[in-house]
């Protein structure tokens, strides 16, 4: 079972995802996706560490992310953005092979016996990227969104702390 979450920044995305894994099992597990890349990110992951109470199991993995799931269990991923940012980076700002990469990735992860709520965000709703390498990305970032939404069982949309179902 994979449920797909998304919305802007800020916008309750995260809430939703552990509230929802909490209603579906006694010990989940969260997959951070993150590199640190500078100390206000480090700063927001212990944020989200802090959030989460001793009932979480925190995983880390940056790229393969289905090589982490152990069977059976609940998992949120967190996020799609930063999971593509590493892919992104990684092949020198290649949109076609870091689609594939995730692509592949993602299909990996349909095969798991495990209920996954995956969380990304909707960068193309907001301001225009200014650099080519930002506008790239965005379209990575949107491509990816309609591939995970398409194949997800379960998606919503989060708008201002509340859930719109999509499907």
């Amino acid at each position: 079972m994979i449920h797909y979450i998304s919305g802007g920044e800020r916008s309750g995305k995260s809430a939703y995802a552990q509230e929802l894994a909490e209603s579906l099992s006694s010990n989940p597990y969260y997959l951070a996706t993150s590199r640190i890349w500078d100390d206000n990110f480090k700063k927001r992951v212990q944020r989200h560490i802090n959030e989460r109470d001793e009932r979480w199991t925190t995983i880390e993995e940056e790229k393969d992310i289905s090589s982490i799931i152990p069977v059976k269990a609940t998992v949120v991923i967190d996020c799609v953005t930063l999971w593509l940012t590493n892919y992104y980076t990684d092949t020198e700002y290649n949109v076609a092979k870091s689609l594939q990469l995730a692509k592949d990735e993602f299909d990996k992860l349909e095969k798991i016996n495990a209920t996954i709520i995956i969380i990304s965000n909707e960068i193309g709703m907001g301001l225009h990227a200014q650099t080519k390498s930002g506008r790239q990305f965005t379209e990575l970032q949107g491509w990816m969104n309609q591939y995970i939404a398409k194949r997800a069982d379960k998606a919503t949309f989060m708008v201002s702390g509340l859930p719109l179902t999509l499907k």
